[in-house]
């Protein structure tokens, strides 16, 4: 049996949806993009041009949740199958969009470069529990205009994972979509088989601006997958109560599916977000609170009744350094997020309120990947009725470590963590250096990006996709690119 955790009745979640479909209906949403105010006129919603505000029916809002696909796939470099965003599947990503990385010789934090992006896209190549990589790292050592299709462009040719990624400018969707129909080969194959979600944020509350609502235009026409990321705060962009923080993160993110169902019918689509509790006392929004957590948990849960699949920023930590409290609160965000069955959970590896990335934490949160994976299977009898035989061969032999048994279940039964997670006893961990989890974690990031062997793409693909990224960055000013490699 599989384990679940629920946070919230049918009968609160029922009432939380009516109360969000209230708020869009009378309330209304503020869009400051003119395509998608005309799309929302033509198909009925009320629109008041002097106040930008346009008002969404019940009916309007229930007809376009009936038609967002109830789950969806991603599919790596190869057009294989990598993640399956249906029912109670759990899937990890790294963080996105870090403006810092943390320095393992310096130990300090720092901004980060071309370089830290390639030896993170080749160190998730190895990550065996997370299922998808993201565009986690920003660089400071190419133009702001040509930072998403740049991470885009170095994730595709150094992994072969899917990308969870965004862009943060209207021009820069273009160019990253034509770098997907490069690796596809054609739009359609593009459509049958997704190769990235696009994060696409409304602002709290209550509004989308020009650029992110036209980011939901433009994935719907690709049947690019986009992911919801409604941010309230709860007691400052928010109502303070848990319940209240819902309702408007439930408002937010259906008039983003309302947007995305109306510019073409069956576009695939996550109920996700980044929510956070505001801390008064230093104003910050703590990813690693439990009430965070709750919230995410509980706004999975609604959007599982309404027939979606979900996603989350949670399993991170707002730690500054690969430290006991970044452990703690990325391990509980990352099991409440599995135990809820949250398909998308996005976290490894971020610190620092979702704004500073270490490869180290990485590996460490690869583990807690690793370790959620196996609980979630849950307990099933595996041959153990009738259990007679095997305690009389115990008594015999004195042990089972031979035994057909064991031997046929160990390796499903047991998780056997990596290099990072040390088991031995303190005798062989002095023997082996008395190194510390942020050592061990150092190391395995070397070894993995010392073993590293790229995708094989093909010539053509790699020659169009870096020809695509020069020709945007010499719009920008730049006469060649960082060294990638």
């Amino acid at each position: 049996m599989r384990p679940t955790l629920r946070f919230l009745s049918d009968q609160l979640i029922e009432q939380i949806v009516s109360e969000a479909q209230e708020l869009l209906s009378k309330i209304g949403v503020e869009i400051h993009n003119d395509n998608v105010t005309s799309l929302l006129a033509d198909n009925g919603a009320r629109v008041d041009n002097e106040k930008k505000r346009v008002f969404i029916s019940r009916d309007l809002i229930e007809s376009c949740v009936k038609a967002a696909p109830k789950a969806f796939k991603l599919y790596d470099v190869f057009g294989e199958e990598a993640v399956d965003l249906s029912g109670y599947n759990i899937n990890f990503v790294p963080g996105s969009a870090s403006i810092n990385i943390l320095d393992y010789e310096s130990d300090r934090i720092r901004r980060p470069v071309t370089s830290d992006i390639v030896d993170f896209t080749k160190l998730m190549s190895g990550m065996q529990y997370i299922d998808s990589q993201a565009t986690s790292i920003v660089p400071s050592d190419v133009p702001e205009k040509i930072s998403d299709s740049y991470r885009l462009y170095l994730s595709l040719i150094h992994c072969s994972k899917p990308v969870v990624t965004g862009a943060f400018t209207i021009d820069a969707f273009n160019v990253m979509k034509d770098m997907q129909v490069a690796i596809r080969r054609s739009r359609d194959e593009l459509k049958s088989k997704p190769l990235t979600i696009f994060s696409c944020c409304p602002t709290a509350p209550l509004k989308w601006s020009n650029v992110t609502s036209q980011n939901l235009l433009d994935c719907a026409e690709y049947f690019i997958p986009v992911e919801y990321i409604s941010m309230p705060l709860t007691g400052f962009m928010a109502p303070v109560t848990l319940v209240g923080t819902l309702i408007q993160h439930t408002a937010e993110t259906l008039s983003g599916i309302v947007i995305s169902q109306l510019a073409n019918p069956g576009a695939p689509v996550l109920y996700g977000g980044s929510p956070s509790v505001f801390d008064i006392r230093y104003e910050t929004t703590p990813m690693g609170d439990v009430g965070t957590m709750m919230i995410d948990c509980a706004y999975n849960e609604v959007g599982k009744h309404l027939g979606l699949p979900t996603q989350a920023y949670i399993g991170l930590s707002d730690s500054k350094q690969l430290d006991a409290q970044a452990g703690l609160e990325t391990s509980m965000g990352a099991t409440l997020a599995a135990l809820s069955g949250i398909n998308s959970i996005s976290g490894p590896g971020m610190l620092d309120f979702e704004s500073c990335f270490s490869l180290e934490k990485l590996v460490v949160d690869n583990e807690i990947c690793g370790m959620i994976q196996r609980m979630v299977q849950g307990i099933e009898p595996k041959e153990d009725f009738p259990c007679l035989p095997h305690f009389e061969e115990m008594m015999k032999e004195q042990h089972l470590l031979i035994y057909d048994h064991t031997r046929k279940y160990l390796k499903s039964e047991i998780h056997f963590p990596g290099n990072v997670i040390n088991r031995a006893n303190k005798a062989r961990w002095e023997e082996e250096g008395s190194l510390t989890l942020r050592e061990r974690a150092h190391k395995e990031v070397e070894r993995i990006i010392e073993g590293y062997e790229a995708p094989e793409l093909s010539e053509e693909i790699i020659m169009e996709l870096r020809n695509l990224m020069e020709t945007e960055a010499k719009k920008h000013g730049m006469d060649r690119l960082p060294v990638s490699d």
